[in-house]
């Protein structure tokens, strides 16, 4: 594959099935996404799943990836990982280590299964609790994406459960502690929670991973929905007393701060 072209993005926003909106409001993560990006003079294209995704790595530095559902196959997986070893950067954000869910007797949630891309991508996404308040702790302050950032901000969001799958080669530059109560989110679902850091009690919100001449960041951040999104969602929980319209990670000034870092990470030159 070509080295990528510095100062262009593909951004991939959808759902699935395809024209659906699997329980997000794509449409406004999507155009929230282009304006930062017009804001920092970086031209975009624009997809809702990874079906041509090889055709565009070609013509950018920039992939950045809000989904619910779509998830590269094996070839497309191999396409990117070439393209991130020629110095391509890949922003996951959110939904985007998710992956075919799989039902559980009894459950309300899904299991994700695990496939070629968690493995380049460095995590999988085992569930969440529902939507609340939590505090993000900056781990490392030393990376280009958390420049600006404070100490710890406080952020409204789906309190993401992410398993690393290789703690050796990942940088983790956010992580928030839940609270106990949090362990039951995966219980019945998985064996054991493997959401959890060596420190028993924190859980990733944010990495970066080296990727031959490129590299990852993953966010966990970045829950949204509207009225139609939040009544037709599958899975809601009686528990959930989140408002119909819900935007807040996306107004929260350390978000958007972490993601214009990301924006300038991935297309530098």
């Amino acid at each position: 594959m070509s080295e990528p072209l510095p100062g262009r993005a593909h951004v991939i926003a959808g759902g699935f099935p395809p024209g659906t909106m699997g329980g997000h409001d794509h449409d406004y993560a999507r155009l929230k996404l282009l304006g930062w990006l017009a804001e920092a003079a970086v031209p975009a294209s624009v997809a809702n799943d990874f079906a041509d995704v090889e055709k565009w790595l070609a013509t950018c530095r920039l992939l950045v990836t809000y989904v619910a559902g779509p998830y590269p196959d094996a070839a497309q997986t191999a396409a990117i990982g070439a393209w991130l070893e020629t110095g391509g950067r890949w922003l996951a954000l959110h939904g985007t280590n998710g992956g075919r869910a799989q039902r559980v007797e009894g459950q309300r949630m899904r299991r994700t299964v695990k496939s070629e891309h968690h493995a380049l991508l460095g995590s999988m996404f085992l569930t969440h609790p529902p939507i609340r308040e939590f505090r993000v702790d900056v781990r490392d302050a030393g990376s280009p994406l958390t420049r600006g950032l404070p100490g710890s901000f406080v952020v409204d969001d789906e309190p993401y459960c992410v398993e690393l799958q290789d703690a050796a080669a990942t940088r983790i530059l956010l992580t928030a502690d839940y609270g106990p109560s949090a362990a039951a989110a995966t219980a019945g679902l998985y064996d054991r929670d493997t959401s959890l850091l060596p420190d028993g009690k924190s859980r990733v919100i944010a990495y970066t991973k080296q990727v031959g001449r490129g590299g990852i960041a993953y966010v966990a951040l970045g829950h949204c929905h509207n009225p139609a999104i939040r009544a037709a969602r599958a899975y809601t929980d009686p528990a959930d007393k989140t408002a119909p319209l819900f935007r807040a990670p996306w107004e929260n000034d350390g978000f958007v701060t972490l993601l214009r870092n990301a924006i300038a990470w991935g297309t530098a030159a």
